[in-house]
């Protein structure tokens, strides 16, 4: 299933094509897809495949398409605290990104058929925890996994304000998938061939949309015992945040809030579509002022026979880079300010002193690459004047 965008060149790219095709729509989203790379939850040997719009399965581990997540993650419109339960979560692929906008009081489980493959999920968790710089960008839920079948769920267990089942759904357990759902959650799952959402809106009530045309493999029936009554499988148990935990957050969200200030700032930094290509230092404008310049040194370096020397001065002529460029030049000039006005903050570098510098490392045979950013949060837990097992606590023990 899958193959309804193109591949990307890593998950950035994937992700952009994905919103083109509109299967992406919501910033939350976004953010979530992009703070997790889609290849660390491949096998190594698998990885170049990570970026294509198709399900990957190997063994017991499986991916669905990510147009697929994308659908689900659209349609489960998640927020800060909810509960979630993940049925059939594999790799954690999933339950790691609603986990990022769930944020710590929310609930993330998950229920897995496969001892080996709940085994790789802990430690595709572990991985993102103690090395992605996006950890400490969000404040994060860390999903729970069971091993078992999760038509073997009890009656009496607690329901959820959110609900994904990852394999196709026979018509003869909706019901039961629906009983998993508080009054007011979301339910979404393959259901006869569609991927479906359900709105519990009463106690009785239900709501039924089909999103898109989707193939799963068949939930697993569960396995009768003796007695002719089959295995229970418990869900996670809820456990009550401790006040060392509570403060670890609450430390983290203080210190947190001057980056999130600045992300707000850097979001109204463009405030039209396009306006990155358009501003002074955008694509577009670029490639105009290349022209100047290359047209400005080639009159510059001809040297004219006296009979070939026009009358009119030489700035007069209709040259390309000439009075009607540099009219453009103006203009683009006058866009720039207006921009400022409106709230843009373009940056104020001195276009001639960029070119020289890049021309420079061209000249040495050496590639311009950005230095990687910085993990402001890390920078600012390591400076507090508090003894380092403390300060290793409140980073969780990462290694970066």
């Amino acid at each position: 299933m899958g193959g309804a965008v193109s591949a990307g060149e890593d998950n950035d790219e994937l992700i952009d094509n994905l919103k083109e095709a509109h299967y992406i729509r919501s910033d939350l989203v976004e953010r979530a897809f992009r703070a997790i790379d889609r290849a660390d939850y491949y096998l190594e040997e698998y990885r170049d495949s990570a970026y294509k719009d198709l399900a990957w399965r190997h063994g017991n581990l499986h991916l669905s398409a990510p147009c697929i997540y994308s659908e689900v993650m659209e349609a489960l419109e998640l927020q800060p605290g909810l509960s979630f339960l993940n049925l059939g979560s594999g790799t954690g692929y999933l339950s790691t990104m609603v986990g990022l906008i769930l944020g710590p009081f929310g609930v993330n489980h998950g229920v897995e058929l496969h001892a080996d493959v709940v085994e790789y999920a802990y430690q595709k968790l572990d991985y993102f925890i103690k090395t992605s710089d996006s950890f400490d960008k969000f404040e994060f839920c860390e999903p729970s996994f069971v091993v078992g079948n999760c038509l073997e769920i009890p009656p009496e267990s607690r329901q959820y304000d959110r609900v994904y089942c990852g394999a196709g759904v026979q018509k003869e357990y909706e019901n039961y998938m629906k009983n998993l759902l508080k009054v007011g959650g979301i339910l979404v799952l393959p259901l006869e061939e569609k991927l479906t959402k359900i709105t519990r809106t009463g106690q009785n009530t239900w709501e039924t949309k089909k999103i898109i045309a989707v193939t799963f493999a068949p939930l697993v029936q569960p396995k009768q015992s003796i007695n002719g009554r089959g295995k229970s499988v418990p869900l996670p148990i809820f456990e009550v945040r401790t006040l060392q935990d509570l403060a670890r957050i609450s430390i983290r969200h203080t210190l947190r809030q001057p980056m999130a200030v600045a992300e707000g700032r850097a979001k109204r930094r463009v405030s039209f579509p396009g306006a990155r290509a358009m501003h002074r230092y955008g694509p577009r404008f670029e490639r105009r002022r290349f022209c100047r310049r290359f047209y400005r040194q080639c009159v510059n370096s001809v040297v004219l026979h006296d009979s070939m020397i026009p009358t009119a001065n030489i700035d007069d002529c209709q040259y390309p880079g000439g009075v009607e460029e540099e009219e453009e030049e103006a203009e683009e000039l006058e866009e720039e300010r207006s921009c400022r006005r409106a709230g843009e903050d373009l940056p104020e570098e001195d276009e001639d002193e960029n070119t020289t510098g890049d021309e420079d490392e061209k000249g040495k045979g050496g590639s311009t690459r950005p230095e990687p950013p910085v993990n402001v949060l890390r920078e600012r837990i390591l400076g507090l004047p508090l003894p380092e097992p403390l300060k290793m606590y409140l980073l969780y023990y990462r290694d970066k």
